[in-house]
């Protein structure tokens, strides 16, 4: 059985920091690649950030120069580390694990961030 694991969120004053982490079983994790996603009240889920199984990241504009995604295959763990933040980056914050060739696509549970202003 897959799961993904989020962990990490919580309140937080604008400017601050948060490090998010989801640890993946019952996958290959070093073969996936893995993406943060978030959703705010109203809004559409939409991708934050991307690490493919090789390493490389993409991002939203809007969070380009303050998140960092990054991973570690021996404990199957993917990070977002989340500086300056400000109150629109408040939302739910979704891992996802995409297997090769996009045949299959797990979500974790979700875990709240919210930035006071």
């Amino acid at each position: 059985q897959v799961q993904l694991v989020e962990s990490g969120g919580g309140l937080v004053q604008a400017g601050g920091s948060l490090r998010l982490s989801c640890t993946a079983s019952g996958i290959i994790f070093s073969i996936h690649a893995m993406n943060w996603y978030r959703q705010a009240p109203g809004k559409q889920r939409e991708l934050v950030a991307g690490i493919t199984s090789g390493g490389s990241t993409k991002y939203v504009d809007s969070v380009k120069g303050r998140f960092t995604i990054s991973r570690d295959n021996a404990k199957n763990t993917v990070y977002l580390q989340m500086n300056s933040l400000k109150p629109e980056d408040t939302a739910v914050y979704y891992c996802n694990a995409v297997r090769p060739l996009g045949i299959a696509n797990y979500w974790g549970q979700g875990t709240q961030v919210t930035v006071s202003s």
